[in-house]
């Protein structure tokens, strides 16, 4: 079992930056992927960027590229989401997951996340 926190949700305006925070617990598994995905209102959930802790393999959807940076700190168990320039359409409920059994190729499906956190909210004001 995997516990899944996440933090560092807030409101900002246009061109703003923020980090999210996961902080993951309770898991034995050393390999497997962790991913950030988002939901808004009336829209499907997206996946937003994953990193797969064996080989530091990133992956994002074409939304966010070149504005959202996805690290970890394997020590800590947590993994970070950096926003920059962030536009009103980011504006949803971010959601850390994790999967186990993972590789550098199931990072990039976006996939197969059986544990997830609670979310936290980002607004972003024109």
């Amino acid at each position: 079992q995997v516990q899944l926190v996440e933090s560092g949700g807030d409101s900002v305006q246009a061109g703003g930056s923020l980090r999210l925070s996961c902080a993951a617990s309770g898991s034995s598994h050393s390999i497997f992927c962790m991913g950030w995905f988002r939901q808004s209102p009336g829209k499907e959930r997206e996946g937003v960027a994953a990193i797969y802790s064996g080989g530091d393999t990133t992956y994002y959807a074409d939304s966010v590229k070149g504005r959202f940076t996805i690290s970890q700190d394997k020590a800590k168990k947590t993994v970070y989401l950096q926003m920059n320039s962030l536009k009103p359409e980011d504006t949803a409920m971010y959601y850390c997951a994790a999967r186990a059994w993972c590789s550098s190729f199931l990072v990039r499906t976006f996939s197969g996340y059986n544990y997830w956190g609670q979310g936290t909210q980002v607004t972003v004001s024109s």
